[in-house]
């Protein structure tokens, strides 16, 4: 295929490369993706980034070795884990099921004579 495209590569790298056993950080993440998998299990599966890795930091890493924070969120973003946001948006509005049965008293038209003489307000953010 990169040949069909231009680059040129020598077959030999190219099978270098396949039957090339597979690094130490390769072998690591094995290790520290299993640990991080049990970690967000455990917990229900709402921890984080952070708490995973501050879990696994109590626990004393992996293999007696820290695991870094970047490692951390590496590993959980390519194992598709993700923590649970306590952040809400608020919801502002709650549509009734039916139609709304209240009076208009100003017939939809928002222009006062004088002063003091109609107020409106907006009240659907409360």
């Amino acid at each position: 295929m990169l040949k069909d495209a231009g680059i040129p590569i020598a077959p030999s790298a190219y099978y270098a490369a396949k039957t090339r056993p597979p690094s130490a950080r390769a072998e690591r993440d094995i290790l520290v993706s299993a640990e991080i998998a049990r970690v967000h299990a455990e917990n229900y599966g709402v921890y984080g980034v952070r708490k995973v890795w501050a879990q696994l930091g109590r626990e004393g890493g992996v293999d007696d070795r820290p695991v870094a924070r970047c490692t951390v969120g590496r590993l959980m973003k390519a194992a598709g884990l993700r923590g649970v946001r306590r952040q809400r948006v608020p919801r502002t509005t709650i549509r009734a099921d039916s139609p709304d049965l209240r009076p208009d008293l100003v017939e939809r038209d928002f222009t006062a004579t004088a002063p003091n003489r109609l107020w409106v307000a907006d009240i659907t953010y409360i």
